[in-house]
C-alpha cells in the first residue's frame, strides 16, 4: 500500500506486458524495416534522383528524411490505438477500471497509471525503430538516443487525448473513424513523407497544429541535425501542451464515468 495508486495501476498492465514485451519488440523492428525498404530506399531511389531533392530535403537522402520520421509516426499509431480499443476495455468489457476505484485507488490514478503504460508502450516501440536506424550510416548518430523520449512525448500526444474521449464512450463506434479521418491524414500530411512546404498553402498551418509534426520535426532534427534552439523549444512546447491537456481531460472524463 505504500506504493504510489498510478504505479499499483500500471503494474495491472505490465503484468500482461511483461508476457508480450519481446513480441511487440520484434514487430517494431520489422515494421519499420518494411516501411524504410518499401519507402525509404524504393521510393527514395526515385526521389534522389531528382536535381532539386537534396535542396527540398535539407541535404540528405529520402531514405534518412523518411526514417527519422517513422519514430514519431510509430509512437502515434502504438499509442493511439492503445489508448482506444484497450482502453475502452478496462470501462466497459473487463470493468477493470470500476474494481480498482472500489479501492483506495482513484480515478485520476487510473489515468496517470494508464500514462505510465502508453509511455512503456512508445519506448519499446520507438526503441526497435531506433534500433533499425542505427543499420544506416546516415541515421547512426548519438542524436538517436535523444529520439527516443521524443517519440514517447509524442505517444502520450496522442495517447491521453484519445484516453479521454474513449472514457466518454459507451461503445467502439467512433473509433474506425479516429483512425480513418485523424490518424491516418496526419500520417500522410504531417510531414512525414515529405516537407509540408509541399502541401497547399491554405493545408500548411493545420499541420502546424498537429502533434505529429512537431514530433516529426524534432526526431527529424535530433538525428540528422540542423533544428535550432528556438525551434526546438517551441516543438517540445506543443507537444507537452498536447500532453497536459489530454492530460488534464483524462481527469475529467475518466472522474465522470466511474464516480456513475
Amino acid at each position: 500500500m505504500s506504493t504510489l495508486a498510478p504505479v499499483r495501476v500500471f503494474a495491472r498492465d505490465w503484468v500482461y506486458f511483461k508476457r508480450i514485451w519481446r513480441a511487440v519488440l520484434i514487430g517494431s523492428v520489422l515494421q519499420p524495416m518494411m516501411y524504410l525498404l518499401g519507402v525509404g530506399l524504393g521510393v527514395g531511389a526515385l526521389v534522389d534522383a531528382g536535381a532539386d531533392s537534396a535542396e527540398l530535403l535539407g541535404g540528405v537522402s529520402y531514405a534518412a528524411f523518411y526514417a527519422t520520421a517513422v519514430i514519431a509516426t510509430t509512437a502515434m499509431f502504438v499509442c493511439g490505438q492503445e489508448a482506444l480499443w484497450p482502453t475502452m476495455d478496462g470501462f466497459t468489457w473487463s470493468n477493470a477500471y470500476r474494481s480498482m476505484i472500489a479501492t483506495p485507488i482513484e480515478p485520476r490514478d487510473v489515468a496517470f497509471g494508464l500514462m505510465l503504460h502508453y509511455g512503456l508502450r512508445a519506448l519499446v516501440s520507438t526503441t526497435g525503430v531506433v534500433v533499425v536506424l542505427l543499420m544506416f550510416d546516415e541515421t547512426r548518430t548519438l542524436g538517436l538516443l535523444a529520439a527516443i523520449p521524443v517519440g514517447v512525448l509524442t505517444g502520450w500526444s496522442f495517447a491521453m487525448p484519445f484516453a479521454a474521449w474513449t472514457a466518454t464512450r459507451q461503445t467502439d463506434s467512433s473509433f474506425p473513424g479516429i483512425i480513418r479521418f485523424g490518424i491516418i491524414p496526419m500520417f500522410l500530411f504531417g510531414g512525414a513523407f515529405y516537407p509540408i512546404e509541399q502541401l497547399p498553402g491554405w493545408l500548411q498551418p493545420v499541420a502546424w497544429f498537429t502533434p505529429l509534426w512537431h514530433g516529426v520535426e524534432l526526431c527529424r532534427g535530433v538525428v540528422l541535425g540542423g533544428l535550432g534552439a528556438a525551434m526546438a523549444v517551441v516543438h517540445v512546447t506543443a507537444l507537452c501542451v498536447f500532453v497536459a491537456g489530454g492530460l488534464v481531460a483524462c481527469t475529467i472524463t475518466f472522474e465522470r464515468r466511474l464516480r456513475v
